[in-house]
């Protein structure tokens, strides 16, 4: 029996790569969880950036909880059973008004995991509306295999390294999927997806949680980190520990060593790509 998810969402996930949307957080706590992060940029006086935008859940309360929510847990579980582990996450800012976007791609290209059963939980913590340039994807496009990805990294790309697929895909092409906030999506890791950029007036927030079922594998030179949140570790990855005292230096130490073995994973992939 399904823990959160509906038998027609299940199966909409295995036919399109993606379900849309599913309530998680009611809209006090989605907005509570936004106000913790919007202090922490005021006290620091700059908005929130990289390299404190990836993994963040090692950094932040915050970011914490939703890693472990039981609403998003259970929705997760229902598509990979389990044992849980949280590879990667980064949080999606779209600044109001601006033209920041992402690329077409696919998420299993720079993951290096195999089999391919990684999900992300996109969850909005404000509304992502199509104006304030929600994820629009390709419906069944996951079921297609790899396609080729190039590097074009320009400023307003949020993926740092601007990786992506060319000629394929018009702008125009795919589902939109708008969120409120406290909603989320959960997608297949093969899925084609992009974003555009947020013509609305307010910030776009997304915190994008990449969940794997712990007894797949990475497949580069580099064993990455992964935190386990429900289940049974399988021990394929560096385990990381759970935050103890949001910014602690402890717990930055350990964000440092996890992020970069991370980058080492993207650096050795991309230098076989190239020499390929």
């Amino acid at each position: 029996m399904n823990k959160r998810l509906t038998a027609e969402q299940v199966q909409a996930y295995a036919h399109d790569g993606f379900v849309h949307p599913v309530p998680v957080l009611a809209h006090a706590e989605a907005a509570a969880l936004r106000r913790e992060l919007e202090g922490w940029e005021r006290s620091r006086g700059a908005a929130i950036d990289f390299p404190e935008k990836s993994k963040s859940y090692l950094l932040f309360d915050w970011a914490d909880r939703l890693v472990h929510h039981p609403h998003i847990l259970d929705a997760v579980e229902d598509l990979i059973g389990p044992d849980i582990l949280v590879y990667h996450s980064t949080l999606f800012l779209k600044e109001a008004r601006t033209p920041a976007f992402v690329r077409w791609h696919q998420d299993s290209t720079y993951f290096y995991l195999q089999p391919h059963l990684h999900v992300t939980a996109w969850v909005a913590l404000s509304d992502a509306s199509v104006q304030a340039g929600c994820m629009r994807a390709v419906a069944g496009s996951h079921l297609c295999g790899p396609f080729a990805h190039d590097d074009k990294p320009e400023p307003d790309n949020m993926i740092r390294r601007g990786q992506g697929i060319s000629g394929l895909f018009d702008q125009q092409d795919g589902s939109m999927m708008p969120l409120r906030c406290g909603e989320m999506s959960l997608h297949h890791t093969d899925l084609v997806h992009a974003s555009g950029a947020n013509d609305s007036d307010d910030r776009r927030i997304g915190y994008a949680i990449s969940y794997i079922p712990a007894h797949v594998r990475p497949t580069g030179p580099v064993r990455p980190w992964a935190l386990r949140v429900r289940g049974r570790d399988h021990g394929h990855f560096v385990p990381e520990r759970r935050l103890e005292n949001a910014l602690s230096e402890p717990d930055r130490q350990q964000h440092a060593q996890a992020l970069a073995a991370f980058r080492a994973l993207q650096d050795a992939g991309f230098a076989q790509a190239v020499a390929s």
